[in-house]
């Protein structure tokens, strides 16, 4: 489990401005490093052909790159406010953190500072004859890593804001979030199976502010714990929206306001949700792009079926593995956390476009065939999955008027899930 600190460099390291400052900083070392590098080429070498104009190349490529950083800027923008208003704006943030629009924004931006940073020295005469070989060879370098990414930045162009390549990227967040936390279904800590389990009299221990937990830094409760010799036990998930009068957590004996203050700077409370330690916010994120999709706006079922499709690849990913089992040895064994139950991925993600959806016999079938794949997966799954299908039955059932509709529907139900 990552750390806090582990935890925000990584949000750090997809910040679109954090990867454009690090190209536009090896921008300048690299129009500097001719300037070090000029004592080692021979002065034979003055004369090599193209050298004399590299201060014209790098003119064009500065008034170049600042045309295309500026109009890729606006294509990203419309791109997202395209995604925003047709599919769910929470898609967007994954947007801005594509690595293909981040490189080649920091690309262009990187490439116009190091023209720059040339023309600059060259004017001043830093280079003199042999620099200016140096500079040279690294120009043509980078006009061909700007021809790269100015081809792989088309074919991206070409299906940026496409309904099926930003459910694809939910779909890659969603998945590693399920993976990850079948993995660690407690986050590698004691499994806490229900709240009541929590000793009666723990002292409770509240949020700082409202909001939604965005990550839980396991280790440094466990620290803590192992210190002062404490049992502490989280009853707030990453994805839980609390305030300042709701408990996050509960401790064995009561703790002091500075004692407090470190347990609670642990957890991370943000305004919206994060997809790394929440796999049901993926989820919930996938049912909104299916829920926009079958708004009469839109009117596009043939997009909540193929999301009904993503669903079910994502819910038979959720796994328990051997941390299910109660003698494997708990890395972090002074706290306690609950499990996210297999119910609520079924409910997150099959309710809205059940009941979004519920007047369709195309996208009613699809539900039912859908719960009827994850129904195989285990008990768990199958009790899950046919409270979702009676449910969604029932639903339709109220929306449709047309009465061959519903007895097909009901024939596809009965195929597949016994009546209670």
């Amino acid at each position: 489990m990552l750390t806090k600190l582990g935890w925000k460099l990584l949000q750090l390291s997809r910040a679109l401005w954090m990867r454009t400052l690090a190209f536009a900083i090896l921008a300048v070392l690299t129009a500097l490093v001719a300037i070090a590098l000029k004592g080692v080429i021979p002065a034979s070498f003055s004369g090599l052909i193209g050298a004399e104009a590299v201060d014209k190349i790098l003119s064009i490529l500065a008034s170049s790159m600042l045309a295309v950083t500026t109009f890729s800027l606006s294509v990203m923008v419309s791109a997202h406010s395209a995604a925003a208003n047709n599919l769910t704006p929470r898609a967007t943030r994954l947007m801005m953190e594509d690595s293909t629009t981040q490189n080649a924004l920091a690309t262009f931006v990187g490439s116009f500072v190091f023209s720059l940073v040339g023309i600059i020295a060259l004017s001043s005469g830093l280079y003199g004859e042999q620099g200016r070989i140096v500079l040279f060879i690294v120009t043509i370098a980078v006009v061909v890593l700007i021809v790269g990414t100015i081809l792989l930045w088309i074919n991206h162009l070409a299906r940026l804001s496409r309904v099926s390549e930003i459910a694809e990227q939910v779909e890659v967040a969603a998945c590693s979030a399920i993976v990850r936390r079948g993995k660690h279904p407690w986050l590698d800590a004691n499994r806490l199976d229900r709240l009541a389990d929590v000793p009666k009299g723990a002292y409770a221990i509240t949020a700082t502010e409202i909001g939604y937990i965005q990550h839980i830094d396991i280790q440094a409760l466990n620290s803590w714990a192992k210190e002062h010799e404490v049992k502490l036990y989280v009853v707030c998930l990453p994805g839980s929206f609390v305030h300042d009068q709701r408990p996050i957590l509960y401790a064995s004996k009561s703790c002091n306001q500075e004692e407090c203050a470190k347990l609670q700077n642990a957890i991370t409370i943000g305004d919206t949700r994060s997809f790394d330690q929440d796999p049901r916010f993926g989820l919930l994120v996938m049912a909104e792009i299916a829920s926009r999709a079958l708004s009469p706006g839109i009117n596009d079922p043939g997009t909540a079926i193929e999301i009904l499709g993503r669903g079910v690849r994502l819910i038979s990913k959720w796994r328990v593995t051997p941390d299910d089992v109660s003698d494997v040895d708990v890395p972090y064994p002074y706290v306690w956390v609950p499990r996210i139950d297999v119910n609520e991925l079924f409910v997150d993600f099959f309710s809205p476009i059940a009941r979004d959806g519920a007047g369709l016999i195309e996208v009613q079938i699809r539900v039912q065939k859908s719960l009827a794949a994850l129904s195989v997966y285990g008990d768990q799954f199958n009790q899950s999955a046919g409270a979702m299908a009676r449910t969604a039955m029932a639903r339709a059932e109220q929306s449709m008027s047309y009465a061959p509709d519903i007895e097909t529907l009901r024939e596809v139900h009965s195929r597949f899930f016994s009546q209670p």
